[in-house]
């Protein structure tokens, strides 16, 4: 997640608009007139064909159109880990939420949850979530390293009683022994394919981190930097600023230092220098320009009577606020990235200067790039964020 202390300017990226237009048949060579004028022709020859040709052709048209129609198949899906310090901002949680819709359409698989939120409620409500969904076995692991002890505003939810009962059900209590965010990472890790999985970081990068220094272990014979370039493909991460961020008080673009970051500057500054597989940023300046609709908050979660990810957005800022998209844009563009709801920056280096300053470097043989809007894309992105973070579960 990030924190927002600027005002909300939109950057160079554009106005929200629509990339569509309208081409006219008159603009078109004659070979394309000749083809209109001679419509009638070509509806009669279809006429002609057999039916049963033509409703077999419907139905594959409609079973591409319709996303319902598909199935989870492990066999397809990108696997992901989700790293999140649930809890600090509602983001992360909406984030979870679209990565169960994209498990729910076959295109990815929740492999495990890690957290650096250092509060046992976090790890609670993850739990919570996750069952929700009706995957309340997926692995979690935590991080012991004071940042963020706090509770958060709505992890409160993993305890919260109606009648008695667990609002939201789980079964991994505060109470619970709970296994290490680096256990788990090379545990998940060690049992996935070469070069298969997708890492969305979220939080902080103090797991990312302590699992690049990790060593040989009973779970891999790999030490963590080897163990990563053998088995992840991709790190999709919200961390950092690309682009000068407006500032609160002055309304001057500014350098920002970004909430991810500051929090744990050593360990970005660590994973920025020896993540050895590409990493793709989300900077603060995509997400502060791609609000969540406070409407869909109203009105699309009320397929039940208490949503998780709904009740989370009100206790942290409750409508008519429009919360920034920062989590969201990285859990979209790391499962969809071949679908280009965001264009890249030139490869190049980022490091991370002591200040907790993002600097991007342009090097073809670099490792990173960086999230743009493309022109027109505000709504087409905003749409898909809100159709996935707000698909029921699929009971």
């Amino acid at each position: 997640m990030a924190q927002m202390p600027m005002v909300t300017g939109r950057t160079h990226q554009g106005p929200l608009s629509s990339s569509r237009g309208h081409v006219s048949v008159e603009t078109q060579p004659a070979s394309f007139k000749r083809i209109a004028q001679h419509g009638s022709f070509m509806a009669a020859t279809i006429m002609n064909r057999s039916f049963r040709s033509l409703s077999i052709h419907l139905l594959l048209l409609l079973l591409l159109c319709n996303p319902n129609a598909r199935t989870e198949d492990a066999s397809e899906a990108i696997p992901v880990i989700f790293d999140t310090d649930l809890g600090n901002d509602c983001d992360d949680v909406l984030a979870l939420g679209m990565l169960h819709a994209l498990q729910s359409r076959g295109d990815c698989e929740l492999l495990a949850v890690t957290l650096t939120k250092d509060h046992p409620l976090a790890a609670s409500f993850a739990d919570a979530v996750n069952t929700f969904y009706g995957r309340g076995t997926i692995p979690i692991g935590v991080c012991d390293s004071g940042v963020t002890p706090h509770e958060g505003k709505y992890n409160l939810l993993a305890k919260t009683r109606d009648s008695g009962s667990l609002r939201y059900e789980h079964d991994l209590t505060m109470d619970d022994p709970r296994k290490s965010a680096v256990e788990v990472l090379r545990g998940t890790l060690s049992s996935s394919a070469d070069a298969s999985v997708v890492v969305c970081q979220v939080g902080f990068s103090t797991n990312l981190a302590n699992l690049l220094r990790s060593g040989p272990d009973h779970i891999s014979e790999f030490p963590g930097k080897q163990l990563v370039a053998k088995k992840v493909r991709l790190l999709s991460i919200m961390a950092g600023a690309f682009d000068l961020i407006p500032n609160r008080e002055t309304g001057e673009p500014s350098v920002h230092r970004e909430y991810n970051v500051v929090k744990d500057i050593p360990s970005a500054q660590y994973l920025a220098e020896h993540w050895p597989t590409p990493v793709h940023w989300s900077g603060f300046e995509v997400g502060l320009n791609l609000r969540y609709p406070h409407q869909s908050i109203e009105r699309d979660y009320d397929y039940v009577k208490h949503h998780p990810l709904a009740e989370s957005y009100v206790l942290y800022n409750p409508p008519p606020h429009d919360r920034p998209t920062w989590d969201l844009t990285s859990v979209l563009h790391g499962v969809w990235t071949d679908r280009h709801y965001f264009d890249l920056s030139a490869s190049g280096s980022v490091t991370i200067d002591d200040d907790g300053i993002t600097h991007f470097a342009t090097d073809p043989r670099g490792n990173d790039r960086y999230l743009i809007i493309p022109d027109g894309g505000h709504e087409r992105i905003t749409e898909a964020m809100v159709l996935l973070s707000s698909q029921p579960p699929r009971r």
